[in-house]
């Protein structure tokens, strides 16, 4: 059965770069968001067993999607994929629940690890 993944950014080109770092054999079936209303959506639905959230989008930003799961005890491996590598910023998401911080452009070689490390991809 394939995993349930959302990949929520603002930027069709970031959603795509995403896309293309995943593992090519990892069995999962992908939905996109590109704001935070449309992620909590798509959790709601059933579709974010991991989450890849940009933090900077407009409406809702991935802070306040965290802040939602959080509030709401919603269940999801949420990795954060954003340019602001400030540690406030990362410090922050691990607070709010994210299992990890990705710095753009997101490498195939930097989600691996985080994969393997959460039992996501053997």
């Amino acid at each position: 059965m394939s995993l349930p993944i959302v990949i929520a950014d603002d930027s069709l080109l970031a959603r795509k770069v995403l896309t293309r770092a995943l593992p090519e054999d990892w069995d999962v079936e992908i939905s996109y968001a590109s704001n935070g209303h449309e992620a909590l959506a798509h959790y709601r639905a059933g579709r974010a067993a991991v989450m890849f959230l940009d933090l900077t989008m407009p409406g809702m930003t991935g802070f306040q999607v965290l802040e939602a799961l959080q509030s709401e005890d919603l269940n999801s491996f949420v990795i954060v994929v954003s340019a602001d590598i400030q540690p406030l910023a990362q410090e922050r998401v691990r607070s709010l629940g994210a299992v990890a911080f990705v710095a753009k452009p997101v490498t195939q070689e930097a989600l691996l690890p985080i994969l393997k490390e959460y039992g996501l991809y053997a």
